[in-house]
């Protein structure tokens, strides 16, 4: 097949671009060397336009809202697998065999507990300190425990080190929500899985005997599962950049982590939250609509559109499924479900909203389930990150062994002053 090229013209001259062709989605040019052969950079705020690296994990088409990893439906993992398949899928790049699989489970069950001077460690804290700012602190501190897993030129560290993170993670989250309520830490138990053994770690006390809901942690493990990976996003760009230094992959995971602590990323579900709270009752949504669609009033309806989708959530369509099944075993009536569902007919049924496809994200349905489960809003974004551990570390791993990587440098157009001529503060 001839190489294909895009005509980048300058003035009078142009230049010769070669694109570049994915298995999925749309082709880019590749402009490398734009700035050795014209002096200039591209111009692209939030890198929307920019393809920052090759990748081979996973693939959004959001016209269509479609999401894969490693080339399979998120509807399917969801509906059929668990969570921690899903994390040998986006590490190795295929399904487990029954054999691989058994040894995978059984590796990340035996790094679930931490250093007992991790313990200690959260003392440091206030009890009213965020958990995610526990979560920055408490997993970049791993470096300090763990030096046998940080050398990330060498590949059997960066794999203990990504099972120590997986594992791990979970173990922290919930000593981080532990500490906040003032109750004793919980060890994990080898005899869990992994979403079961999360939800006791959080909601065991010493005093009585803790039965998980097998409903529960399915629901849990599903939603894990549709928070794995989002290609290249705010927080696993944050990772990329981080690792592309030569940090250790600890550091890299805690940067992420902080990344992905804005409203605008993984706090996304709590603004939901407070946006249903703030409307009430399903009677009062078409005011709130209304507001909506008034460019002078500042309230946005939170959990509708998205950045990447243009089309219905993939992962929403699971989630609301997930939020009944949730409500249904534990009995509750939320009036907050009862206005998202109303809110959600309206919308797709509204010529503002089909016209600017906004659709219900993932958002929309996660917070009322994680709500209806006794997490407290503060945990949400947590919870985000225990999931997307996996796939910043398959996404931080992919670039380390890539060759063809290059430290993070993103170029800028300098609006400032020309250079100036010092005056010294005696004449001025």
């Amino acid at each position: 097949m001839p190489e294909k090229n895009a005509i980048f013209t300058v003035g009078d001259g142009s230049v010769d671009l070669p694109i570049k062709d994915g298995t999925l989605g749309p082709s880019v040019a590749d402009i490398r060397n734009l700035y050795a052969e014209t002096g200039m950079f591209t111009f692209d705020p939030g890198f929307t336009a920019t393809a920052s690296c090759e990748s081979k994990i996973t693939f959004i088409d959001g016209e269509a809202g479609v999401l894969l990893y490693r080339g399979y439906p998120i509807e399917q993992l969801a509906e059929h697998g668990d969570f921690l398949e899903t994390c040998y899928l986006l590490l190795y790049g295929e399904l487990p065999s029954a054999a691989e699989k058994a040894n995978f489970d059984y590796r990340i069950t035996r790094h679930t507990m931490v250093h007992e001077q991790m313990a200690r460690f959260f003392q440091g804290f206030r009890r009213d300190a965020h958990p995610m700012a526990v979560m920055v602190a408490s997993v970049g501190a791993l470096s300090a425990f763990y030096h046998d897993s940080t050398n990330i030129a060498d590949p059997t560290q960066r794999m203990v080190a990504s099972t120590r993170m997986i594992a791990k993670i979970p173990t922290l989250a919930a000593m981080a929500y532990k500490y906040s309520v003032g109750q004793p830490f919980v060890y994990p138990k080898n005899d869990l899985d992994y979403t079961s053994n999360f939800l006791r770690m959080c909601f065991a006390v010493p005093c009585e005997e803790y039965k998980v809901n097998p409903v529960l942690s399915r629901a849990l493990d599903r939603i894990f599962i549709l928070h794995a990976d989002h290609e290249q996003n705010a927080s696993t760009s944050t990772v990329r950049l981080s690792g592309s230094s030569g940090a250790n992959p600890f550091a890299c995971i805690a940067a992420g982590i902080a990344s992905l602590w804005g409203p605008a990323h993984g706090g996304a579900n709590e603004a939901v939250l407070k946006m249903l709270a703030e409307i009430g009752t399903p009677d009062r949504i078409p005011q709130f609509i209304a507001r909506a669609k008034d460019k002078n009033d500042p309230f946005r309806l939170m959990g509708f559109g998205h950045r990447v989708y243009k089309n219905y959530d993939p992962r929403a369509k699971i989630m609301q499924r997930t939020t009944r099944e949730v409500l249904n075993e534990l009995g509750v009536k939320d009036d907050l479900l009862d206005v998202a569902l109303e809110l959600e007919r309206i919308a797709l049924h509204d010529d503002y909203f089909i016209e600017k496809q906004l659709y219900p994200n993932i958002d929309f349905y996660s917070g009322i389930t994680l709500k209806a489960m006794n997490f407290p809003t503060a945990m949400f974004t947590v919870l985000f990150a225990v999931a997307r551990t996996v796939g910043w570390i398959a996404q931080w791993k992919e670039m380390i062994e890539d060759q063809g990587s290059r430290i993070g440098r993103p170029r800028q157009l300098y609006t400032g002053e020309k250079q100036r001529d010092y005056v010294p503060m005696s004449k001025r």
